[in-house]
């Protein structure tokens, strides 16, 4: 099983038009974004994806929390507050959206923890558990931009860049 990972799109749609062309050609079986979506247009073009999505509030979220929860419901996307966590493909996994929660929430207890908010690349591995954050997908400049996936079974990571 392998599941996409975005962070922090902050509502720039050229670049989630992209990462939807970009993961749905991946053929990922599910996709997780960390937070920071900020307008419910954001989801909709998200919503065009081959694959679920499941996402978390991140902290620029909240000035249009019931707008976003709303567009969630009508378009058949899990949004909810940090921490998510699942049981997929005999992993667990805990989505955050800042790090510095990760502690709190027991991501040692998980086989993934998934966060953003710092729009930097981070990849740690321990003890057979990995904390991932593909890094910046919002920015303007073309090239430095990245979305993740995450293969379940073997636990690989790899970048998408845009």
């Amino acid at each position: 099983m392998k599941i996409g990972v975005v962070s922090d799109t902050h509502n720039r749609l050229p670049n989630v038009a992209r990462i939807v062309e970009l993961l749905n050609h991946a053929g990922v079986d599910r996709v997780v974004h960390t937070g920071d979506i900020t307008q419910p247009k954001t989801l909709a073009v998200l919503a065009r994806l081959d694959a679920p999505l499941h996402a978390v509030f991140g902290n620029n979220d909240s000035g249009e929390r019931s707008g976003l929860a709303s567009a969630a419901a009508r378009l058949g996307i899990e949004l909810a507050d940090p921490p998510l966590e699942f049981h997929w493909a005999r992993r667990r996994l805990l989505v955050v959206h800042d790090p510095r929660d990760l502690a709190r929430h027991a991501a040692a207890a998980h086989d993934l923890a998934l966060h953003g908010h710092t729009h930097r690349y981070h990849l740690a591995r321990s003890e057979g558990r990995v904390v991932f954050n593909p890094g910046e997908c919002a920015g303007h400049l073309s090239g430095h931009n990245a979305v993740g996936i995450v293969d379940l079974v073997t636990m690989e990571t790899e970048l998408l860049w845009f």
